[in-house]
């Protein structure tokens, strides 16, 4: 697989003498230059953060295609550093695996810029392990040279480090323009990124970041610090903002930087389009379109957000249980679902249920009316500030006991006009995760991506498949005339799957997943 796409890298060029303001140095391509650091001894780690499985669950027959056709895989990492291979452990029977503290690290020439880098991921089996695929590559999985002993390139994620600015680009990078960005963010892998949505070819995600030794351990390497910043790269610069614009340098210089490769001079360009010390609006900047704005991106930077790739933010406030033992437990492989559901189509979904400082819990209450549910947005998600930060970054996903009216709907918070929230009542979703064709965990996501729908746009205005109540129930003329638009949105489909349409289906299919809008719920709406 060649390093560099050379469509990128004509497209970056093209950009690049059409914004006069880019800060750039030329680096010759095999350098030989002098310690690159003289205050350390370059040492560069890869550090593994979460894997995820996009398995689907049907009756496929062709085993060879899944990961573990009957369990759960058994994943392991095999990393290249400089070519020198690196093999974590295996982890058991996990299709999610968060936090391995798992790393690699090598120690490198200092005198080098470049390093090299190549990740793998495996599937532990007796005698045949498995490589799964993390690749944009559209050529998909040869599936005859899957042994460790046949792999097959395009399942390789090769990437160049730079030890002069900490960045790394390949078959991964951070770019901030629409036109050839990677689509699954910086530091992000989606094995989906070939459009194989619902074919089995092992998709799986991974996230990672890849560090260097710092003296001053505020993630800008020593030669940056000299040579661009003129910087101390002997003092810590986190937090620091000479510009006012409420990002700190560390932000944007992770972010504000990308490298293409001028083949007529045997170059490497490094290029900066955010200015630690030049004002620039990032309270206005949204350069992914999800409606967080770059201060805002700053803000969530702990909770994965990727100011080029879109984001989906929901906090998760639930119910106490009630006197009699009501309970609103949403399930955790609910959560799940709805993680995958999302990650695979590159809108990363972030809930927040306790982890990042929401998950609030609400007193119970049997039967809640909609001025409750207001009192309840005001109190417990914007807690009873107008301006809270939150709002217009999370959408609200409330689930409760039971609804006076309906089981579920998004509702109006009373403050603003925005339909940023929604409501679930746990009555009805245990009810129907009694019924024999039904999964609970299936049950619970289904009813909350439907519901989130509605705030990133989709209604039955804009989509007739879309809450037709004559497609509830195979007898009713509406659930044959929507059969083919396969979504949560539809009431025929909604309990049984977590998916929303790729309008792919023909005649009365919609297609959700491309006119969702993340902008809806910050949009003013009446």
């Amino acid at each position: 697989m060649n390093i560099i796409n050379k469509r990128f890298m004509v497209l970056l060029i093209l950009i690049f003498f059409t914004i006069p303001s880019i800060v750039y140095v030329s680096i010759p391509a095999e350098s030989s230059a002098d310690d690159l650091d003289p205050l350390v001894d370059i040492h560069v780690t890869f550090n593994l953060l979460s894997i995820r499985s996009f398995e689907k669950d049907d009756n496929h027959l062709d085993f060879k295609e899944y990961i573990d056709r009957f369990s759960s895989p058994d994943f392991y990492v095999k990393v290249w550093i400089n070519d020198v291979l690196f093999k974590s452990p295996t982890w058991r029977n996990q299709k999610y695996i968060y936090d391995p503290e798992w790393s690699a690290t090598l120690d490198v020439p200092d005198t080098e810029e470049y390093v090299n880098i190549k990740i793998q991921l495996w599937d532990w089996n007796i005698g045949f392990d498995k490589i799964c695929d993390l690749s944009s590559d559209y050529e998909g999985l040869n599936l005859q040279k899957s042994s460790q002993d046949g792999l097959h390139d395009n399942v390789d994620v090769e990437l160049m480090y730079s030890i002069k600015t900490g960045h790394w680009f390949g078959d991964d990078y951070a770019y901030e323009y629409d036109i050839d960005n990677d689509p699954s963010g910086y530091g992000r892998l989606n094995g989906c990124d070939d459009g194989s949505y619902y074919q089995h070819e092992r998709d799986c995600e991974m996230t990672f970041s890849i560090t260097q030794t710092d003296y001053d351990s505020d993630t800008v390497p020593y030669w940056t610090e000299m040579n661009v910043y003129h910087t101390d790269p002997t003092v810590d610069d986190r937090g620091r903002d000479d510009d006012n614009d409420g990002v700190p340098l560390e932000w944007e210089h992770k972010w504000g930087h990308y490298i293409y490769y001028d083949w007529h001079d045997d170059t490497y360009e490094h290029a900066w389009v955010y200015d630690p010390f030049t004002y620039e609006p990032h309270h206005e900047l949204d350069p992914d379109f999800d409606s967080i704005n770059n201060v805002e991106e700053y803000l969530t930077a702990d909770m994965g957000s990727d100011p080029f790739r879109e984001d989906l933010f929901v906090e998760q406030d639930i119910m106490a249980e009630g006197p009699n033992g009501e309970k609103t437990e949403f399930p955790e492989e609910s959560k799940e679902l709805l993680r995958t559901a999302y990650n695979r189509r590159n809108i990363v979904y972030h809930l927040d249920d306790g982890c990042y400082g929401g998950g609030e819990i609400i007193p119970f209450d049997e039967s809640t009316t909609q001025e409750e549910l207001q009192d309840i947005y005001w109190e417990y998600f914007l807690h009873r500030d107008e301006d809270n930060w939150r709002r217009g970054v999370f959408h609200y996903g409330l689930v409760i006991w039971n609804a006076e009216r309906f089981h579920g709907f998004v509702f109006w918070g009373g403050v603003g006009p925005y339909l940023d929230a929604y409501q679930n009542s746990a009555q009805h979703m245990e009810e129907l995760s009694r019924q024999p064709w039904t999964d609970r965990s299936v049950v619970w996501a289904s009813v909350y991506m439907h519901e989130c729908g509605h705030t990133l746009g989709i209604f039955h205005g804009n989509t007739p498949g879309c809450d037709d109540q004559e497609g509830r129930y195979p007898w009713e003329i509406g659930w044959w005339r929507w059969r083919p638009y396969k979504s949560v949105m539809n009431y025929g489909y909604m309990y049984l799957i977590v998916d929303y349409s790729d309008g792919s289906r023909g005649k009365n299919d919609f297609d959700d997943w491309d006119r969702i809008d993340l902008t809806y719920f910050d949009t003013p709406q009446f």
